[in-house]
């Protein structure tokens, strides 16, 4: 951390008597190859030692969906939290800043979530204090105040000047949206049946996390001045002016990860309702109809036995005259 803050103040000398200064120059970051390290070496050893004792003999400790989340997972950290992101974000532009906090928010924690079997979560939740409050704060209304809190808080410029010069305020404030976001995430794609919603009630209230953040979204698009002043630096990257990277931000925050979320409502309709509509009226060749469907809304089919049946109980009438 220390030879970060180094860095980041020999590049302010830098500008300051016009030398050459390279803001994509490759800063090493220890502390985030240490963390996706242990993470990757936690969940091996519970996957490996612990997991064999925690399921029914002949039942998989791990699902291959299981496992691609985790190194998507892992992929998604180490890419938000290393080089050359985390540095551009940090030093250079708002809109990187708020396309780490996305890739921290609504990728890697629907991703953790689902590489961890239900098993493994039994295991680290135990049936105690700490299982029901991560119950309480994981019912719905409660997950999502708590994450709209935190995003509404996490665009404050106060916290966000601080923040940029402040390393540990940083990794903190990271460490703040990833949890909430586990906590959000978790009604959706969480590992416990318990804690999850219906699919309908999942599309309802993804819909709802994607209204919040319009109001920062539509602030940092319209403000006509520098809003975070920490990113108004005299050497800009790739031509970005301060006021045109806070309004890419603002898209970045509310068209990108709208429509992220969007794109996962539409998925789940497509994927449980219609696929399941689908498959109750398909009427193709081969396709397997059932009787009810063939004849109509009868609860029998009508058969020719039962016409005639009719025909013999009704009675010809004769003309009086």
């Amino acid at each position: 951390m220390g030879q970060h803050l180094n860095s980041i103040a020999e590049r302010a000398a830098g500008v300051a008597t016009d030398l050459p200064v390279d803001p994509l120059a490759f800063q090493w970051h220890p502390e985030v190859w240490v963390l996706v390290a242990f993470l990757a070496a936690a969940y091996v050893y519970m996957v490996r030692v612990i997991g064999p004792g925690a399921v029914a003999k002949g039942q998989p400790v791990v699902s291959r969906a299981n496992t691609i989340s985790f190194v998507l997972a892992m992929l998604v950290l180490w890419v938000a939290s290393d080089w050359p992101i985390h540095d551009i974000s940090e030093e250079y532009l708002y809109s990187a800043h708020m396309l780490q906090h996305m890739m921290l928010s609504y990728f890697l924690p629907p991703l953790a979530l689902m590489a961890t079997p239900t098993w493994l979560a039994r295991i680290l939740l135990g049936d105690g204090g700490l299982y029901r409050v991560v119950k309480w704060f994981t019912m719905p209304v409660i997950a999502a105040v708590l994450f709209n809190g935190v995003v509404m808080f996490i665009h404050i410029p106060l916290i966000v000047n601080e923040s940029v010069a402040n390393g540990p305020m940083h990794y903190g404030i990271h460490i703040l949206v990833v949890s909430a976001s586990l906590l959000m995430w978790m009604p959706v794609c969480g590992p416990l049946p318990e804690f999850r919603i219906g699919v309908a009630g999942a599309m309802i209230y993804l819909f709802l996390q994607s209204v919040v953040p319009t109001v920062p979204a539509a602030w940092l698009t319209f403000a006509d001045d520098v809003v975070y002043k920490a990113y108004d630096k005299p050497l800009r990257l790739w031509g970005i002016s301060a006021v045109d990277d806070q309004q890419l931000a603002g898209a970045v925050m509310k068209v990108a990860g709208g429509l992220y979320l969007w794109g996962i409502v539409i998925f789940l309709f497509f994927t449980k309702f219609a696929a399941r509509h689908s498959e109750s009226y398909d009427f193709k060749r081969g396709s397997k109809i059932s009787a009810v469907d063939a004849v109509g809304n009868e609860q029998t089919a009508l058969t020719t036995e039962d016409v005639e049946r009719q025909f013999a109980k009704s009675v010809p009438q004769t003309d009086a005259g």
